[in-house]
């Protein structure tokens, strides 16, 4: 088949290993862990000199310490305690930071004994995610403002960030559904005349390498796990019949959930196998999944999906909830990636670890725009699944 020629010298290993699928994206797996050894994928490095600006030298750089750093940040988080309040990559340092309430305190020294660097924030990340989880519940009990276009905590500021569309943020409806976070001094609203209301990425039957659901829905793969592949929720719902990108039958989604989660599990058969491979569509080389070691904030991460391929960008977020017009979706990650239709469920990886399947976003890939993911791990924990990797 024609994806097959594009996974050349690690196909004959991949087959040897018994972990492939035909022609799409891999996921993540728990057990397998980065290594600040490895070296970037080639395509990788490419894609990131073309979205990050970077030197082929500079992106293998970067690509070297935000492994590390991604390995660190579980370790530096146990080490702070209840003094900790969230860590981001700080991509001029090359370094992982973790704020703390307290840097003055034994917590503090054991943080700073791991190779973070540390800082005095104001507020605990339980304080915070506390906060963040009160306007969750009001947004599931009450719904949220169409003005309000997500929420998240923001470990670098110490605040609960709302991205409101400018003009509304001193609406009743919006003053009336912030006022907890606001009254308990967390809360720093961004205004925007610029920013679109967030839409999911599916889209209608065109060619490329998609699968389809139903015969008239085009999404794309996020990963590769034991018996199919995880991707978005709002591509479609159990029971719904799946086909591959050549039109032959693949399967049927297991399991999905949209709004609340956006994620799903498509069970695959009919001759369809699984690679632990996300595709680089000619654009760059095909990369390898070996795990799923989350990315702080403030790493590179990069894209693929069926519509606009591979792109790159930071990650901007985690733990956003993300106000669509079908309802709320909890715990998504912002990044600085473009997306268009079509691109919903596709891969999102940095370095080597899988981060997540693509949910939704606003803008384009011409004129530049924001993208969420459903962290994989999340997907992988929900429905019992084994990543698949290299």
């Amino acid at each position: 088949m024609r994806r097959v020629t594009r996974l050349r010298w690690g196909l004959s290993v991949l087959l040897a290993l018994g972990t492939c699928t035909l022609g799409l994206l891999p996921v993540d797996t728990a057990t397998a862990q980065p290594s600040s050894s490895r070296p970037l994928s080639p395509g990788l490095v490419t894609a990131m000199q073309r979205d990050l600006g970077l030197t082929a030298s500079q992106a293998r750089t970067r690509g070297e310490r935000e492994t590390a750093a991604a390995e660190l940040a579980p370790r530096a988080e146990r080490a702070a305690g209840r003094t900790f309040g969230g860590s981001w990559y700080d991509a001029a340092h090359g370094t992982l930071v973790v704020g703390v309430t307290d840097t003055g305190t034994a917590a503090a020294d054991a943080v700073r004994a791991t190779g973070a660097t540390v800082v005095r924030v104001a507020h605990s990340a339980r304080t915070l995610d506390a906060a963040k989880a009160a306007l969750d519940d009001n947004a599931t009990s009450d719904g949220a403002p169409t003005a309000v276009r997500s929420w998240h905590v923001d470990p670098r500021t110490s605040s609960l960030v709302a991205e409101v569309r400018k003009g509304a943020e001193h609406s009743a409806a919006v003053t009336e559904f912030l006022a907890p976070a606001r009254e308990a001094g967390l809360l720093t609203v961004h205004t925007s005349a610029a920013a679109q209301t967030p839409r999911t990425f599916s889209a209608g039957t065109v060619g490329g390498d998609p699968y389809y659901i139903n015969g008239n829905t085009r999404c794309s793969i996020g990963f590769s796990v034991v018996g199919g592949f995880v991707s978005a929720g709002h591509c479609g719902s159990a029971g719904s019949s799946v086909a591959g990108w050549d039109g032959s039958a693949m399967g049927t989604f297991a399991g999905s959930s949209f709004p609340g989660n956006d994620y799903s599990y498509i069970r695959i058969g009919n001759g369809w196998w699984t690679v632990p491979v996300v595709l680089g569509w000619g654009t760059v080389s095909d990369v390898l999944v070996r795990g799923s070691a989350v990315a702080p904030v403030g790493s590179s991460i990069c894209r693929s999906g069926s519509t606009t391929h591979w792109h790159c960008g930071t990650v901007l977020t985690q733990n956003e909830t993300v106000n669509y017009s079908q309802g709320s979706v909890y715990g998504l990650t912002g990044t600085s990636v473009c997306a268009e239709p079509g691109d919903s469920g596709g891969s999102f990886i940095t370095g080597d670890q899988a981060q997540g399947v693509t949910s939704g976003g606003w803008g384009n890939c011409t004129s530049g725009g924001q993208t969420w993911f459903q962290p994989v791990n999340e997907i992988l924990s929900t429905y019992g699944l084994t990543l698949v990797t290299a």
